[in-house]
């Protein structure tokens, strides 16, 4: 039987491939977290280079502007911890020991209750970064948790009490999320870079596909068809045993 509606966590941190998937997999519950008190902190992975179809594209400028509508995006949400970016290239993260070494640290140091990431055990998925980030995650709390890992770092061991994993192949627990289903959309609406490739709008802000791009996250939003209660949540995978 599925779960739902964890207890807010006093700190819960996010971590996703590129900028903008953490709002699209889990903005909501962290908005309400972030609204019930819960220090909340988005790590993206990449730099986010290869998010346009435009070949002229100046990929420095396409950094410094994702990197900028992320910092918006998370204030959007409420974020009150920290928003850390680790710069891998866009396409081409690998889940080597030195990546594993630095998102140990930083899971170490944020001290998590919750961890939110990829399902890198989702069938077909196509992105590499999506299932390489999940993976490194899986693996740095393994490490973070116990104390002979990069004993070097010189920071006790810290294990979480969850993980939530999004886009899931098998969704378990759910977040109850009608009041900021509309934070969500906000804050991926400030990845404006985004707009054409992956939002389906054009760079004149047309409002009907704007109107259209609300409807298709409210309907990613839509759990009618669950039986869990929750007519309008985030799914995710949960695992507790970490």
């Amino acid at each position: 039987m599925a779960s739902k509606n964890l207890k807010t966590p006093k700190r819960a941190l996010a971590i996703g491939a590129h900028p903008d998937d953490i709002e699209f997999g889990a903005g909501a519950t962290l908005a309400k977290w972030a609204d019930h008190g819960c220090e909340v902190s988005l790590l993206v992975c990449t730099d986010g280079s290869k998010g346009t179809w435009d070949p002229s594209t100046d990929t420095s400028d396409l950094i410094a502007t994702r990197k900028s509508e992320q910092k918006l995006s998370s204030s959007e949400l409420g974020a009150s911890g920290r928003t850390l970016f680790l710069g891998e290239i866009d396409g081409e993260l690998e889940q080597s020991a030195n990546l594993r070494k630095r998102v140990t640290l930083i899971i170490r140091n944020l001290k998590p209750d919750v961890v939110l990431t990829h399902d890198p055990w989702k069938s077909y998925r196509l992105h590499p970064d999506h299932r390489n980030v999940g993976y490194l995650v899986v693996d740095a709390i393994v490490a973070a948790r116990d104390p002979l890992f990069f004993p070097e770092q010189n920071t006790p061991a810290h294990r979480p009490d969850e993980l939530l994993l999004f886009e899931a192949e098998v969704e378990d627990h759910f977040e109850q999320c009608e009041s900021y289903a509309e934070k969500k959309i906000r804050a991926l609406l400030h990845h404006r870079s985004q707009f054409e490739s992956t939002m389906g709008i054009s760079a004149s802000d047309n409002p009907m596909e704007t109107d259209s791009f609300k409807k298709r996250i409210l309907l990613g939003l839509d759990r009618t068809d669950v039986d869990n209660g929750l007519p309008v949540a985030e799914g995710f995978k949960r695992i507790s045993d970490l």
